[in-house]
């Protein structure tokens, strides 16, 4: 999977970036939440997520127009190691459209609906370890601070149901750290994974993360998900890589 990004970044030419005050394009999740973020039109973005137990996903997302980005992700648990592979029951799909734009006193909304959960699939709950978002509508709201901070929250429905089917909110805060670097915050109410056959404990899911560009429309991000010690069976944080690469169609 490394080599696929590194040979994509190998052309300097209309390459993005989506970390960082010198940001080209707006960051478009905090950890599994999406932002009122959208791709510019032309633009499109690879991206390839590795977390516990071996797992991945490889997601492709193109701006079709200024206000509409559509996406699809495929990926298995248990793809690095020994052993066969937990392939997952579908390809995700990603849509999200942006509905009012940003401005001094009001922020950017976006609604769309994403079936691309994060952590492993599983097959017997029929879902992600962390659900997928499902329905949502995100808002965003940038400030000038020593940098730019960002501030996001949103409400969605996953289908994801597995009996708990209570509309869900999420918000966090993200900061630019120089050019190239931007740190996030999220807290994921998951107040529908709560209930007594859900994974969640009741708490919630505090995440964190820094991502860094490292030119040539590639980013790395290095994501500390579970804070909170939310899941029933997982007494510990979760550790996960996402790479991206951003490019303007020629």
């Amino acid at each position: 999977m490394i080599a696929v990004f590194l040979s994509f970044g190998s052309s300097k030419a209309n390459a993005q970036s989506t970390a960082g005050s010198s940001a080209s394009e707006e960051p478009r999740y905090l950890f599994n939440m999406p932002t009122a973020g959208v791709l510019q039109r032309g633009v499109y973005a690879i991206e390839g997520w590795a977390y516990g137990g071996g797992g991945s996903f490889v997601s492709l997302s193109v701006g079709l127009s200024e206000q509409l980005t559509f996406g699809i992700a495929y990926g298995a648990g248990n793809l690095i190691g020994s052993g066969s592979p937990d392939w997952n029951e579908l390809p995700g799909v990603m849509v999200r459209y942006r509905i009012f734009e940003e401005e001094l006193n009001f922020p950017a909304i976006t609604i769309g609906f994403e079936s691309q959960g994060r952590e492993n699939y599983l097959d017997g709950a029929n879902r992600f370890e962390r659900k997928s978002p499902g329905f949502f509508a995100a808002a965003t709201k940038n400030y000038a601070l020593l940098g730019f901070i960002a501030l996001h929250g949103g409400i969605n429905y996953s289908l994801e149901n597995d009996d708990d089917k209570d509309l869900n909110f999420y918000f966090g805060v993200e900061k630019t750290i120089g050019k190239e670097l931007s740190a996030y915050a999220q807290y994921d109410a998951a107040i529908n994974d709560n209930n007594k056959t859900a994974l969640g404990d009741g708490r919630g899911y505090l995440d964190m993360g820094l991502r860094w560009s490292l030119g040539k429309g590639m980013t790395i991000e290095l994501n500390l998900a579970n804070i909170s010690d939310n899941f029933k069976h997982l007494d510990a944080a979760s550790r996960s890589v996402r790479l991206e690469y951003v490019h303007r169609f020629d």
